[in-house]
């Protein structure tokens, strides 16, 4: 773990340099733990790190620092709510996918057997960020990672499915994007008028089938 100023006003935290569980329960862990702390601002979750905003009227980053190695030391806190299991229909391929075949040919396998492998793993949300309500998903089999677009695309659709590198990701709401794009839900991520507006929450379940056209 290295913790490092990120500005007068925040500290970040890092367990590393790439993405893997370990790291992550590490994030998990820590947000959950520091999550109301008296001088705690904002909490803002990655992969392998945790940006941690605080009051500098109640606090200096050597007091956040001692906090965030006091949360790691104790016992784990306990979730108030367990992860949800969500499941996401997605039209594949065509106009609602229309990456789905460079995905296949950067990964040597049939359209249907992305689309078999894609459903087949179970993600987990990593963290939302990026664009409103962006889901982060950890899970995506290795199999099936696939490089950006060499220029990222002005304009993604609302309900988006995609794939970037070794990780997955739903566009909540129309936006530029550089993701590999596989397929589109219908089901909405963002919800304007929610608490939270966000479908999706840290550490959920989530699983996507393949919905038949009408």
């Amino acid at each position: 773990m290295t913790l490092r100023p990120a500005s007068d006003r925040s500290l970040l935290v890092s367990f590393g340099d790439e993405i893997s569980p370990e790291a992550h329960r590490h994030v998990v862990r820590l947000t959950g733990g520091l999550a109301g702390a008296p001088g705690i601002l904002n909490l803002h979750p990655a992969f392998a790190s945790l940006l941690v905003d605080f009051d500098p009227l109640l606090c200096r980053h050597a007091d956040v620092a001692t906090l965030v190695r006091q949360r790691l030391a104790g016992p784990p806190e306990i979730a108030a709510t367990q992860p949800r299991s969500v499941t996401i229909p997605v039209h594949f391929g065509g106009d609602a996918g229309p990456d789905l075949d460079a995905v296949s040919r950067h990964t040597g396998l049939a359209p249907e057997r992305v689309i078999e492998r894609f459903c087949a793993a179970r993600f987990e949300v990593a963290f939302v960020g990026f664009a409103t309500c962006f889901p982060y998903l950890a899970g995506l089999p290795p199999e099936l990672a696939t490089p950006r677009l060499p220029a990222p695309r002005k304009l993604v659709p609302a309900g988006s499915v995609a794939i970037a590198g070794p990780q997955a990701g739903v566009y909540p709401l129309a936006s530029p994007g550089g993701w590999r794009i596989v397929g589109r839900t219908a089901m909405p991520l963002f919800r304007r008028h929610g608490e939270p507006p966000s479908l999706l929450q840290m550490s959920d379940r989530v699983v996507f089938v393949p919905e038949r056209p009408r």
